[in-house]
């Protein structure tokens, strides 16, 4: 009995030391939490300031930038971009010589000649453009989409009547008409455009669905659609570009 008595009795010795123990590592763990949170706070409370003022200065620059953002959306919106397309090309030159169209037909290549209209045609692949050439040297050459494509044809047509064996002067070249489209991002109103601007614009739906502009300045002549579709005849490239920047405040 005795024997028991102790045993049991050392048990709950052992039972109470190991609950005085968690009991002891549990209060050393909420002192160690406190110590850390206070650490911690201590720690951030002196930079609270210096975050709300890192943070004030940033807004302030952000409010300093959001009038430029402001503005660059707004013109953005104001001015967006317009893909002009060029689509023919039309040049004149003049080779100084008579030009004998028929041996031009039998000798040379890709070529139509036909006698009722005094005129032989050829055609070039690179670039692609197709020459008109009269027996009085005159030579008129469309289809290219670039001036510099333009003046490379011709050339190249020059070149092959030098070797057809015609005396050749490349000379009085010159881009007669350009011809370009756009699409402008919205539909125009062509009833209100051509009443509003009834100096330069031609309304007659009878004959044509779309409204002649013409620009004297630059010479160019527009066809404007109510798609938003626009078609632009001027003497050169940059003629385009200026009658594309005129008619669009306009529609």
């Amino acid at each position: 009995m005795a024997t028991l008595s102790g045993s049991s009795g050392g048990i709950a010795y052992y039972q109470l030391k190991e609950r005085t123990v968690k009991q002891e590592t549990v209060s050393a763990n909420q002192s160690n939490s406190n110590s850390d949170i206070s650490t911690v706070n201590g720690l951030v409370a002196p930079n609270v300031p210096i975050v709300s003022s890192l943070d004030s200065t940033q807004f302030g620059m952000l409010n300093q930038l959001e009038p430029s953002i402001a503005a660059e959306e707004e013109e953005l919106q104001e001015s967006p971009e317009i893909d002009i397309v060029i689509n023919n090309v039309v040049c004149n030159f003049n080779v100084r010589c008579h030009l004998n169209l028929r041996q031009i037909a039998l000798t040379g290549s890709n070529v139509e000649y036909r006698r009722e209209n005094g005129m032989l045609t050829m055609k070039l692949r690179n670039p692609g453009s197709t020459a008109s050439i009269w027996s009085s040297g005159k030579v008129t050459c469309t289809g290219a989409t670039s001036e510099d494509a333009a003046k490379k044809a011709a050339r190249k047509i020059a070149r092959i009547l030098q070797k057809l064996g015609f005396r050749i002067r490349f000379t009085n070249f010159r881009i007669v008409n350009v011809l370009g489209t756009c699409t402008m991002p919205f539909k125009i109103n062509i009833v209100k455009f051509s009443r509003e601007n009834r100096n330069n614009a031609v309304y007659e739906p009878e004959l044509h669905p779309g409204v002649t502009y013409k620009i004297k300045d630059i010479k160019a002549t527009m066809k404007i659609f109510s798609t938003g579709s626009i078609t632009i005849t001027a003497p050169s490239v940059a003629n385009v570009q200026s009658a594309v920047e005129h008619i669009f405040p306009l529609v």
